[in-house]
């Protein structure tokens, strides 16, 4: 029941958006990357994300510095370029 749900056209639309600079674009491919496995990929997507102030993205950064899964400059890196975003 419902909408059904067509991944590869709302991918695409993520694109346009995240290309247009939506940066809640980009984190939601982000989330698409990490469903499929591609933590790799999610994570630059939450990096260009969070570069351009989007606090969810940066908050994710947060927990997957804290797992590992991000290395100590790219966060710092995404850390000062999210707070000259937001200033």
């Amino acid at each position: 029941k419902g909408v059904k749900k067509d991944e590869k056209k709302m991918v695409y639309h993520l694109e346009r958006a995240a290309f247009d600079g939506f940066p809640a674009a980009r984190h939601n491919l982000g989330v698409v990357e990490e469903e499929h496995g591609r933590h790799d990929r999610a994570v630059k997507h939450y990096i260009i994300a969070a570069n351009h102030g989007h606090d969810h993205s940066l908050a994710t950064l947060k927990k997957a510095y804290k797992a590992g899964l991000v290395n100590k400059e790219d966060f710092a890196s995404a850390l000062r370029a999210h707070q000259a975003a937001v200033d």
